[in-house]
């Protein structure tokens, strides 16, 4: 077992830069409070738990199992491989599971020896079907049997133990061998196990066996919603046959002390008492992130007397019949002579006037004295006395509890999160200001506001005191204001689920997510994902469905969708992610398929029209989500009455640095400086119309394109189309948490074949940009990679790879034609201006529009050039978007707008009689190496 305690003293000692001395660990930098002075230590021979000196100020207490968690993975591997290498007869069948037992929990092989075999477990449906397996340590449960998974077990999800014939063991408990309720036989020996005085009644087998170290006699119910009826029967029938020498044991309830813990602990006492059992109760106070139990307190070496005394007291408060009576409990216990005290979820404030509690004290004296009462006990009398001069004032009608601090780094606003609870069971989260917790008034009115019919009315001073109490030493939650994948924390937030390094999480009860040494939420509302995380109900019938309504084509738009949620990754290390345009007629299916990806990934949803949006509201949108697609729709406009367009277009250039991950927008802070907020761009880019964008060559080069259209659909396709209109995002919206085990392995094959892709499809006829082949290598990449979730025939992916080469040689050809709307002026331009009208090197005839002097050059006036146009009903772009691509012209290339000295706008000198130029605003192009001219 040496070589695991070393391996942790390593990790430990790399760190925390701990120095050995003698049977303990010291000096380590502690990682919650810095403390120079290198408070942090732990023992030598045991460092399972790493702790903070300094308690009142810091307190910081790491289980080696939380900050090494791989470290306790792999049992089989590290103890029971090795065994195979030994002859048979030498060979421990046992090895995983006893090192499991000794290592991971703390125990004594010598206590549970005997009481387990190792065994093995397999799930089929685990790791998306391809099934796992497992070593386990088994304990046998009445008629049935219980077992530990012990390597790996998050590859199993929720599941960490494995039950046979589930109900087999209600009614029942597990115990140690020892336990006997039979009169003792007086030739035994003097440590032969007697029957407890006390009988403690936990949820864990390990949590049994963990107190068994400490002499405390425990029995596992399995689970807190088993009621042990037939093990109490059976105890009492066995008393019952022992004469009247064995009395029955006073049970100590002592479950887990999550909700659930305690609220089969209120109800399980009730029931025990009403059979005729004596009961008192037991809680572990949590601290921490992670919940504590028997077996953590056994491992940290707080399992001593004067620790079992503190959870008999905490289960005292747990099971007081009233508020008095738990407030009494909490005086005795600390002095305090006020303070707050909630019983079922109300809130009282406790008041000991100490005066009247010393005139009682002398007046129960003085009658004692006189004979008129009774001498009892001290601490009979104080109850007596303190009865008598108490008060207790309802200050709330629920239970307002502070749960942690969070803070949004961007804005700088934070808030404190609450719980409040009501009798009725009715639970209600919301945040507080710093404001709203200094003041009464405020405080009342914010619990108003967030939790219907919640009234406090206590005072200010109550208020403070109370806050004093909640938020010393409160928790801190990060935040992100987005929907999706974190860079920073390297995990995807997505609403209740999240993914971490291939694990699926889900928040806890206190709406955070809880990764080891990270705690994390999202502060974004306004999106919802619905994702399924029942691996059992998510349905594969779609793809076939996808392929025979949309082909290569939708295999290609669920490959972009598949990479967008590793956009963030890729554009770290290939500096872009492309942007993907689906355009086609109405009916060709766009909604349908994009409405469909949307579904895999948990959304009811298609898409925002920015043309509708203000600046501010798209950079909101913009913002709201990492590693998920913006959908643009509709962002073209068909235009009325000629030339008139009835709504504003989108200018396709805002998305220009979306295209490399950088900030698309800048707004200012609402703060006393200068600060400002400038968010990266962390999604990715769909854009549905149903014309194609037209924008500058800096957009177009960013732009992977498909059109669809009505051509080659079929009944059969129809159907399948109609067959995914059809399915509900709960049974396909496991495909993002599939999708999302496989990250390594799509970001290991975009950063090892991306490069290959390219030189492909640059090797391809009509394909030169380094840029158009990249965009369409990584989408290229992710197709591949994607079979390993979508599985496709050799011939399909060779049909997708031709498509995408395909996509690639038209969107070369679009940047290297002329936009349409300079087209449209070309054509134009040469229909007015006449033919032949010059060459570029003979003389010149006529001219209408070209005020050029130089035959190299062509300038035109282009309000004379609308002008000309109208008298000969030609329909030309509106000069306000004609001006905006002109620039781009490539035909003739664009050279400057300036004044030019008119070849054709002349005026006469009175004086001599000669004519001359006049100066014409002019945009100015280069004549076509090729003339369109004739002379």
């Amino acid at each position: 077992m040496a070589d695991l305690i070393g391996d942790i003293t390593a990790a430990l000692l790399a760190e925390f830069g701990f120095k050995p001395a003698g049977k303990y660990l010291q000096k380590g930098l502690c990682p919650h409070c810095k403390d120079k002075s290198r408070s942090l230590w732990t023992w030598a021979d045991k460092p399972y738990v790493v702790l903070c000196e300094r308690k009142n100020n810091c307190g910081y207490e790491g289980s080696v199992k939380d900050l090494y968690p791989d470290l306790f993975n792999s049992w089989t591997e590290r103890y029971q491989l090795p065994e195979q290498a030994k002859p048979v007869e030498q060979r421990n069948p046992n090895a995983a599971a006893e090192a499991y037992l000794q290592q991971a929990r703390g125990f004594k092989l010598a206590l549970v020896k005997g009481l387990f075999t190792q065994e093995t477990y397999f799930d089929q449906k685990a790791d998306n079907g391809r099934g796992v397996g497992t070593a386990t340590v088994r304990f046998q449960v009445a008629n049935t049997w219980w077992e530990r998974l012990i390597d790996r077990p998050w590859r199993f999800g929720k599941k960490k133990a494995n039950f046979k014939y589930g109900g087999a063991y209600q009614g029942c408990w597990w115990s140690m061998p020892s336990l006997s309720f039979a009169s003792p036989d007086p030739a035994a020996p003097a440590d032969a196990p007697k029957p407890p005085i006390e009988l403690w009644l936990v949820e864990g087998i390990f949590d049994a066996i963990a107190l068994a170290h400490h002499g405390v006699v425990a029995v596992a119910l399995l689970s807190c919603n088993n009621y042990p009826e037939k093990a109490l029967a059976g105890v009492r029938e066995q008393i019952r046959h022992q004469g009247g020498l064995v009395a029955e044991p006073t049970l100590i309830w002592a479950l887990d002390s999550d909700k659930a813990g305690r609220e089969y602990t209120l109800k399980y006492v009730a029931r025990a008492r009403a059979d005729g059992w004596t009961c008192e109760a037991a809680q572990i106070p949590q601290r921490g992130r992670r919940k504590q139990d028997w077996n953590d307190m056994h491992e940290r070496g707080e399992l001593a007397q004067e620790h079992l005394d503190e959870y008999r007291y905490h289960g005292a408060l747990l099971i007081a019949g009233t508020a008095l009576e738990k407030a009494l409990l909490m005086y005795q216990h600390d002095g305090r002579p006020d303070f707050e005290v909630t019983h079922h979820h109300r809130l009282y404030w406790f008041r000991l006037d100490l005066e009247r509690y010393a005139k009682a004290r002398d007046h129960i004296n003085e009658l004692i004295a006189e004979g008129k009462r009774e001498a009892v006990p001290d601490d009979a009398q104080a109850a007596d006395a303190l009865r008598e001069c108490v008060a207790l004032q309802p200050i709330a009608n629920c239970d307002p509890q502070a749960l942690y601090y969070q803070r949004n780094e961007v804005t700088g606003e934070a808030w404190y999160y609450f719980r409040v609870a009501f009798p009725h069971g009715e639970e209600v989260k919301g945040t507080f200001t710093a404001g709203q917790l200094t003041t009464a008034v405020e405080f009342k009115k914010q619990l108003l506001h967030m939790a219907a019919g919640a009234i406090f009315s206590g005072s200010s001073g109550q208020l403070e005191r109370m806050m004093q109490r909640q938020l010393e030493r409160i928790k801190v939650v990060q935040t992100v204001d987005y929907i999706g994948y974190s860079a920073t924390h390297k995990a995807y937030i997505l609403g209740k689920v999240a993914v971490r390094n291939g694990q699926l999480h889900e928040t806890n009860a206190e709406d955070y997510f809880d990764f080891d040494k990270l705690a994390i939420k999202s502060l974004q509302k306004s999106i919802g994902l619905g994702i399924n995380t029942r691996t059992e109900e998510y349905e594969r019938g779609w793809i076939g469905h996808l392929w025979n309504a949309f082909g290569a084509k939708g295999y290609i738009a669920l490959a972009y969708w598949v990479g967008s949620l590793f956009a963030e990754q890729v554009r770290a290390e290939q500096m872009s992610w492309p942007f993907l345009e689906i355009v086609g007629e109405p009916g060709s299916g766009k909604t349908t398929l994009i409405q469909f990806l949307w579904k895999l990934f948990g959304r009811d949803y298609e898409g925002f029209d920015p043309s509708k949006s203000t600046s501010a509201g798209r950079l909101r949108t913009f913002t709201q989500v990492s590693n998920l697609p913006i959908v643009l729709i509709e962002s073209d406009r068909e235009t009325k009455n000629g030339n008139q367009a009835h709504v504003k277009s989108f200018d396709w250039d805002e998305l220009k640095d979306a295209y490399n991950g950088n900030n698309i927008r800048t707004t200012g802070v609402k703060t006393g400086g200068n600060e400002t907020y400038d968010p990266p761009f962390r999604a990715s880019i769909v854009i549905s119309q149903n014309n194609p964008v037209q924008a500058s060559q800096a957009i177009m080069e960013r732009i992977c394109h498909m059109t669809f259209d009505t051509r080659g659909f079929t009944p059969a396709s129809y159907e399948s189309a109609r067959a995914l209109e059809k399915v509900e995002i709960n049974q396909v919206s496991g495909f993002i948490l599939a999708s999302l085990k496989h990250e390594a392995e799509v970001l290991k094959d975009l950063v090892d074949k991306t490069e290959q892709h390219t030189q492909f499809i640059l090797e391809q006829e009509g394909v030169h940009k380094p840029r158009i082949a990249k965009n369409h290598a990584q989408i290229l990449t992710v197709a591949e990679a994607m079979r390993r979730l979508v599985p496709i025939t050799q011939n399909q992916f060779h049909q997708v790879r031709e498509q995408l080469v395909t996509m690639a040689q038209e969107r070369q050809r679009a940047i290297n034609a002329d936009h349409p709307l300079v087209q449209e002026f070309w054509e134009a331009f040469d229909f007015l201006n006449g033919t032949p009208l010059h060459t570029p090197h003979g003389p010149k005839d006529v001219v209408r529009l070209d005020h050029s002097r130089d035959p190299r050059q062509i300038a035109v006036n282009l309000n004379e050039f609308v002008e000309m146009a109208s008298q000969h009903r030609q329909q030309v772009p509106m000069l306000t978007d004609l001006k905006k691509v002109l620039r781009t012209s490539k035909t003739r290339r664009f050279v400057d707008v300036k004044g030019v000295n008119s070849a054709i706008r002349l005026k006469k000198d009175d004086s001599t009689g000669q004519e001359t130029g006049r100066t014409v605003h002019c945009w100015v192009f280069e004549f076509p190496t090729k003339p369109t001219r004739k002379t």
